[in-house]
């Protein structure tokens, strides 16, 4: 079993969610400051990296999945997403989708760390459409 800590657009409530299939939901949480948070695509999906200094804490939901589950869901990842541990606030860690950096930069996508995770950006963009 592993257990993965989602902050995009597999969260409950967003359009991937049935990506995890019937992974059971372990709790709502968040990573320790350790990150940055980027709208990739032109906001298609998040993308996360790990920073040295000013990083913040990104909210998410922990899920237990079957290798199976978990095999279902790498191969439903945006492409250059790759999975990596991340540190979660209360000292456990997680299997998280991070997103290379030096791409991140590259293209200069937006970081929206200041919205406070993904749900947060998403609602604030459709709320700025209407």
């Amino acid at each position: 079993m592993h257990h993965v800590f989602i902050c995009g657009s597999a969260l409950r409530g967003q359009p991937d969610h049935k990506n995890l299939q019937s992974a059971r939901f372990i709790k709502e949480t968040k990573t320790r400051p350790l990150y940055r948070l980027h709208a990739a695509e032109n906001g298609w999906h998040p993308a996360i990296y790990q920073v040295d200094e000013g990083g913040i804490s990104i909210p998410g939901e922990v899920y237990e999945l079957s290798l199976e589950q978990f095999q279902h869901l790498v191969a439903t990842e945006p492409p250059h997403m790759y999975p990596a541990d991340v540190q979660l606030d209360d000292g456990e860690t997680a299997t998280a989708f991070l997103y290379p950096r030096e791409l991140v930069e590259k293209y200069n996508w937006t970081d929206i760390s200041h919205y406070g995770g993904w749900a947060a950006y998403k609602r604030e963009t459709v709320k700025q459409a209407e």
